[in-house]
Parts: C-alpha cells; structure tokens; sequence
C-alpha cells in the first residue's frame, strides 16, 4: 500500500472513530492509546466542547507517564478547555502544573503568561476583593523574571498596567469614602498610598486632585502647594489639576511621594478599606 493511501486510510479511521464518540457521547476509555485520545481531545477543543475536551485530558494527565511528552501539552490544553469554560480557578491550576513539572517545555512561557491571565479574569471589577489581582500581578511578575526574552514579555507588562490602575482606583476609592464623610486624614491616607505605589496610573492624578482638595480642607497650604507642584510636573495642562489648585502658588520639590506626611496624617492609624464582596471561585458567564 503506497504512502498516500495509508494516510488517507488513517485519516479516514480517525474521523469514524470521533464520528463514533459523537454519536454515543465522547468517551475516554474506548480510545485506543494515548495518542489517539490527545487529538480526539485536541479535535474537541477547536470545535469548544469544552466539556469533552476536559474530560479527555484530564484522562491524559492521569494516565500519562511522567516522562510522555503529551503529558505537558495535556496540562495545557486541559488548562484552555478549563478556561473556555470559564472555571478559571481550574485553568490556573492546570497552566500552573506546565511550569512547575516542565520548567524546560516549550509550552512553560505560555502557561505561566496564561495562568497569570486565568487569575486576573478572577477579579472581575475594582470594587471587588483583590487577592485574585493580587495572584495575577505576582505571576505576571514572575513570568517576567524567568521569562525575559519570550514573545509574550510585552503582554505581560500590559496585563500588570491594567491591574495597576485596577489597584490605584480601588485604593482611590477607598479614599474619596473617607473624604465624603470629611474624615480627610483618613482619605489622605489612602490617596497618598496610590501615589506612591501607583504613580503612572490614572488613579494616582485623581488622587493628587483630592489630595489637593484634603490639604485644603483642612488648611495644610504648604501641603496644598507642593503636591499642585506635583500635579503641575505630572500632569501639566490637566484641567481637573488646573481648578483644585486654581489660585496657588505651586511650590516645586524633588519627590513628595517620599515625603513624610505632616501632623495630621501621622497621629491616624490606618483605616480598614470598604468592604467588598469576595467573588465566586468559578465564576460563570
């Protein structure tokens, strides 16, 4: 039989044979061998039956040897059929598997890029508890630091952006609670700590506006004057910047972020955050 032939037959074969598991339901365990369940599964994928790819590569990871090189592409593709699926926790683990057990793979980079990814989708909004944003930076981070020539490296750096300024309205946030209630001490605090840890974020401008609104307030002009400085370097031409500091005498220093804040900060304990809603560990579309 001539080399074509044999591949056209084999062709044919696979093709009855998922044809067979769609017509009784995909089933695992009446593959053949590992190879013939890992394109099944792979083939289920692509059309997103996100239940039947699952199911197969989690057969995969189990039944794999340690040593087979379909078991780190199994952990990965199982992690793209958990995320299609929307069970993010899930997908994060199973990225996570790649390159903890096959630092070497090919597929390492990208599964710790993903898993980064899978876990930010966990954050859904600012006013949310944080700890998945938090997970998601970290790995990001670190992706960075083993990683520094993959392709992804600019992806990567943009994801930890978006969450900055998800952590920089949060904190903002949490701030202007405190400066609606006139408890400006307590708001500064907040404010100043987005400025400091978030200083290219949007957040950290409308911080520097309430800033200069607090410092007012409560009738700090030496503050007021240095943090429009701040806000005149930063931010120049910014309207909102241009009307809180409308009549004042901007004073010009080195970094004020780093400045210790006056009497009225320094005599406040830190107050708690708003409390938010803890989101669900596999949250569903």
């Amino acid at each position: 039989m001539s080399f074509l032939k044999r591949t056209r037959l084999l062709a044919i074969v696979s093709l009855a044979m998922v044809a067979g598991c769609h017509k009784n339901g995909f089933q695992p365990l009446k593959f053949p061998s590992h190879q013939a369940l890992f394109d099944a599964s792979l083939h289920e994928l692509k059309l997103h039956h996100w239940d039947h790819a699952v199911a197969g590569f989690e057969k995969l990871t189990t039944d794999l040897p340690a040593r087979d090189p379909l078991l780190p592409e199994s952990y990965y593709y199982l992690g793209q059929a958990h995320y299609g699926h929307r069970e993010f926790i899930l997908a994060a683990q199973s990225f996570s598997r790649v390159a903890e057990n096959f630092p070497e793979d090919s597929l390492a980079d990208r599964a710790t890029y993903e898993t980064g990814v899978a876990y930010s989708k966990l954050w859904r909004r600012p006013g949310l508890d944080p700890e998945y944003g938090e997970t998601a930076k970290s790995t990001f981070q670190s992706f960075l630091a083993a990683y520094p020539d993959s392709p992804l490296r600019d992806s990567a750096v943009k994801q930890i952006d978006r969450l900055d300024e998800w952590f920089a309205i949060k904190g903002y946030n949490n701030g202007v609670t405190y400066y609606k209630r006139k408890a400006y001490d307590s708001g500064i605090i907040y404010f100043r700590d987005v400025v400091k840890d978030y200083p290219k974020t949007d957040g950290a401008r409308k911080s520097l506006v309430r800033l200069v609104q607090s410092y007012r307030a409560i009738k700090y002009k030496e503050d007021v004057a240095e943090t429009c400085g701040t806000l005149e370097q930063r931010f120049p031409g910014d309207k909102d910047a241009a009307k809180a500091c409308k009549g004042v005498k901007a004073t010009f220093v080195a970094d004020t972020t780093a400045k210790q804040p006056t009497a009225a900060t320094t005599q406040q304990p830190v107050p708690p955050p708003v409390p938010a809603p803890v989101p669900s560990s596999t949250p569903r579309s």
